[in-house]
């Protein structure tokens, strides 16, 4: 079977962002739908396209045949930006091949080059297309909570979106940096980090409150104003008046020593000796910083990086390195404004940043910025003082970790190419999938493919499959299923015209690692067979004749053939690295599926019965038997369930009597 690579997903025709002054439109040129990349077909759709264009700020989609995203791009004056395409002689060979396989293009009027410039990132971040620079980050950013609506507010780590009220504060460069941050603000204001619900089933002190972490509100052991001293004393410290909260915390301890009540004083030292602990974390003086971030660009060898620091209340919560792609043929400069731009679609904005260069559109990310925060943001380039030795420490860093990352790709390049000569492939592959299962005894069945490529694992297309027609522990058919599944649509749809972008669906894997020996090879080789699909390289990997030791794996080929690697070979360690990783996902999928089936009950299987019906009515009879027995009088008695309720409790357990 031919195959070839697959695109994105059909364009949708709107943002979540979308205001309603906002004109959406979409213009179609020449080129039939599936037609090959043509240059003179690109720039007669591009050419249609301005026809019709005004000179408005807005954002423009560039689509292929398919209608998949090639680029977004914004402007100040779309009628002009979008011209410039039409002059081919003026384009880069990048921007050439772009153009050559536009087909369409859609377009989105804003009010202002601001509003257009969010925009821009909010789709960059949505669609990957494949000619904009891309912040590569495959989790979003931890920030601490201080949870709102409750007399005892709770503190907590928090991803995602901002959606709960309390106060945040981020973000931090890693969840250990903020696990590490919360355990001492524990120690220094015993805030709780429970759940309302465990804190309110508790008649006693739980742990936290004997290692000192938590002042155990839930029991009454601290009244609700002392509990909001402390959290406004949480809230002042993580705001940047530390020193005015340990001068406090001085006295007190002070007082208490001078009223000999030693056992307050030993709190209060401790207390004390936490906030030490969090500013010692502190490795970069940013004392006088307020709020900052800090981003230092380094460039070698045809790879850029960007360290980012993060600063709030003049405390320093960690850097992280950001790898952008599809950086070719772009300058340095519009690398790090995009970056900050799709960087900022996500985290919200502190009221300085600090560049190591100008950016020739400073000035508008600015203004898009203040939309965001609501407030002043200022970015700029430090010249002197604290700013720029800050910023010194950034630039050494970023060349640090850039040097660091060539050297681990020249080895790991030189593994890929040995790895390709030992499975006899004929290119260094692209996209590995490694399968396996986990079951016990053919019970709560789980398949799962993990994605590696030349860069590290690609987590976000990472699938998990619930055996559902396999039988008993029948690991073959386990694997005969999930292949299908798999390659399913694809055999059906060998170009990858499937409607998502860059999902196991749309993509054809360039290698396939089976957890496994000969009987796995002949289930996933045959099967694929049976499929139509015969060109996808299959390797098996088993762990030899002594199933404990590292180091005997045998490869499998589907021709019967079997080979090994020497015990200290790079290669073998890599894919042993391959076929963990697959371990550990399958391991984890298999335990979840398990817990949620022991906690799972009866009452689920009823139809419109949600989870406040069901709690009202366990804690009426006690148990799932017992509301199963129950007669329809007893049922319509019970707290909070109304006679419908009741009936269609009754007639799920007794419609066939």
């Amino acid at each position: 079977m031919s195959r070839s690579p697959a695109g994105s997903p059909p364009t949708p025709t709107g943002s979540d962002r979308f205001n309603e002054d906002r004109a959406t439109y979409t213009v179609k040129g020449g080129g039939p739908k599936g037609a090959q990349p043509d240059l003179e077909a690109g720039v007669a759709a591009i050419r249609g396209t301005v026809k019709t264009l005004k000179p408005r700020p807005g954002v423009y989609r560039m689509l292929d045949a398919r209608g998949d995203v090639l680029y977004v791009g914004k402007a100040r004056s779309l009628k002009a930006r979008v011209a410039n395409y039409t002059q081919i002689n003026n384009l880069t060979n990048r921007l050439q091949r772009m153009v050559s396989q536009t087909r369409s293009m859609e377009i989105v009027v804003t009010g202002s080059e601001a509003e257009a410039l969010l925009l821009e990132a909010q789709l960059i971040k949505r669609f990957r297309p494949p000619y904009n620079v891309l912040l590569r980050d495959d989790k979003s950013f931890p920030f601490i909570l201080l949870r709102a609506g409750h007399n005892f507010p709770r503190i907590q780590k928090h991803r995602g979106a901002r959606k709960a009220k309390g106060d945040y504060y981020g973000p931090f460069a890693s969840a250990g940096s903020v696990n590490t941050t919360i355990n001492a603000l524990q120690k220094l204001f015993l805030l709780r980090s429970c759940t309302d619900s465990f804190f309110s089933r508790r008649d006693r002190p739980c742990l936290l409150y004997q290692i000192k972490r938590c002042s155990a509100p839930c029991v009454g052991r601290i009244d609700e104003a002392g509990y909001e001293e402390l959290v406004q004393q949480a809230k002042d410290f993580l705001g940047g008046k530390s020193g005015a909260v340990q001068k406090t915390i001085e006295t007190q301890m002070a007082k208490a020593a001078e009223d000999l009540d030693f056992e307050t004083a030993a709190i209060l030292r401790d207390r004390l000796r936490a906030a030490t602990f969090i500013q010692g974390t502190q490795a970069i003086n940013a004392g006088s910083m307020g709020d900052a971030d800090v981003f230092a660009l380094a460039a070698k060898g045809g790879q850029l990086g960007i360290q980012g620091f993060f600063v709030r209340g003049g405390q320093n919560w960690g850097h992280r390195t950001f790898w952008p792609s599809h950086i070719k043929d772009v300058s340095e400069e519009e690398v790090l404004s995009r970056v900050l731009a799709q960087f900022y679609e996500e985290v919200p904005p502190p009221r300085t940043i600090l560049v190591d260069r100008d950016l020739p559109d400073r000035e508008l990310l600015e203004q898009a910025f203040c939309e965001l925060a609501d407030r002043k943001v200022e970015i700029s380039v430090p010249q002197r003082g604290d700013r720029r030795r800050l910023m010194k420490q950034a630039q050494r860093n970023a060349v640090e970790a850039l040097e660091r990352r060539l050297a681990e790709s020249g080895t790991q390049a030189k593994i890929m190419r040995e790895m390709a000569e030992f499975l006899e492939l004929p290119e260094i592959p692209q996209r590995i999938e490694i399968y396996d299962n986990s079951h016990i005894q053919g019970a709560k069945a789980v398949g799962a493919m993990v994605v590696a490529g030349p860069e590290g694992y690609l987590k976000n297309q990472y699938r998990k499959f619930n055996i559902k027609t396999a039988q008993s522990n029948d690991d073959f058919a386990m694997m005969r299923e999930v292949m299908q599944r798999r390659f399913r649509n694809l055999s059906e749809n060998p170009d990858g015209e499937t409607g998502r972008k860059d999902s196991h669906e749309t993509v054809w894997p360039d290698l396939v690692l089976i957890d496994g020996g000969k009987g796995q090879m002949s289930s996933v080789r045959d099967t694929l067979e049976e499929m139509g699909i015969e060109d996808v390289p299959l390797i098996a990997i088993a762990k030899g004749p002594h199933h404990g030791r590292e180091g005997r794996e045998v490869f499998h080929f589907p021709d019967g053939r079997e080979k090994t690697l020497p015990t200290n070979s790079p290669v073998l360690f890599y894919l042993q690295r391959l076929r963990d990783e697959v371990h550990r996902y399958v391991i984890g999928a298999h335990r979840a599926k398990r817990s949620r089936a022991i906690t799972a009950s009866p009452l689920d299987e009823i139809p419109g019965i949600g989870p406040a019906r069901k709690r009202a009515l366990l804690l009426h009879f006690g148990t799932a038997s017992k509301v199963r027995a129950a007669g329809l009088e007893d049922l319509q008695r019970a707290p909070g369930v109304s006679a419908a309720v009741a009936q269609t409790v009754y007639d799920f357990y007794h419609a066939g009597g």
